[in-house]
């Protein structure tokens, strides 16, 4: 780590502001450090909800929060902001970590895949099925998919806190048991609790995911595309009455896993880099296009 570190010194210009953000970047590369916060924020939240101050803390979960464009409005509160909103993107990295294991870990084959998604079928309809064999006829049957829930993005996160302690099986499969388990619940509240499905809004959300598919296949690589189209994907999937979570996983399996530019092609780049400010210094108009297509090969630069 010393090496590009006293390189990276040496290159890129310094600014003020990197003595205050290099500490965050540091720890948050620490695996351990989402499980941290989120230990913390639970027993701050565990504290208040059982404190005097109770009543305004969760009256403040419901503070409404409104975007507005022309007539047009989408108003929900905060808890469900983060609901449906920030958990797409919990579930996007989730779907990227997945997606990373299909094409290069331990999913590749489906024998490996089908104990996760088995654990997490089980896992839904086991607790279903003694709950309605306890309720069947009695007034508390229609909550058959309560006990359905799992609450797998605390277990991701304490999951987190041990890092590499964790056995790499054992993460994987938690993962993949979290994206199962987030499809399940999408379609247990859509077949037994949805009233309406609004069939054009969910078709406009495939249309979406057609989009960001097409533009992948094009080879389009600005981001901006695509987080303007993953919100998109969001807003008509939510507006369907299908959990807009469903987005994020969408979203995070449609992304590639393998590295634009690897490691032959960084050391291709570099070569080029030095050839080029080592050549003719006459040779200006070709030197100029150079530059411009060495700029773009360095905006793709992703480790692979």
């Amino acid at each position: 780590m010393a090496g590009p570190t006293r390189i990276s010194q040496r290159v890129l210009p310094r600014e003020p502001i990197d003595r205050l953000a290099e500490p965050l970047a540091r720890f948050m590369n620490i695996q351990a450090s989402s499980g941290v916060v989120l230990l913390l924020v639970t027993i701050v939240a565990l504290g208040l909800a059982n404190s005097a101050w109770a009543e305004p803390f969760l009256e403040f979960w419901h503070t409404p929060i409104a975007l507005v464009w022309g007539d047009q409005a989408l108003e929900l509160s905060l808890l469900h902001w983060i609901n449906d909103g920030l958990m797409v993107i919990f579930f996007f990295v989730v779907g990227l970590e997945v997606k990373r294991e299909i094409v290069h870990g331990e999913l590749r084959h489906m024998r490996q895949a089908m104990l996760p998604i088995a654990a997490a079928v089980g896992g839904m309809v086991a607790p279903a099925a003694i709950y309605l064999a306890l309720q069947f006829g009695q007034p508390g049957q229609a909550g058959w998919g309560i006990p359905m829930a799992t609450d797998i993005a605390f277990v991701v996160g304490c999951m987190a806190l041990f890092a590499s302690r964790i056995p790499r099986g054992l993460r994987v499969m938690l993962l993949t048991l979290a994206i199962v388990d987030d499809i399940g619940a999408i379609i247990v509240i859509a077949v037994g609790y949805t009233r309406e499905v609004d069939l054009t809004a969910l078709a406009l959300a495939f249309g979406m995911m057609a989009v960001v598919n097409g533009a992948a296949r094009l080879g389009v690589r600005s981001f901006l595309v695509y987080v303007v189209f993953g919100v998109l994907m969001w807003f008509f999937f939510h507006a369907s009455g299908v959990h807009a979570t469903i987005g994020g996983v969408i979203l995070g399996l449609m992304t590639p896993a393998r590295a634009y530019l690897g490691e032959g092609r960084i050391a291709l780049f570099v070569q080029e880099v030095s050839e080029l400010f080592h050549g003719d210094p006459d040779d200006e108009p070709n030197r100029a296009a150079e530059v411009s297509h060495l700029r773009k090969a360095a905006r793709e630069m992703v480790p692979p």
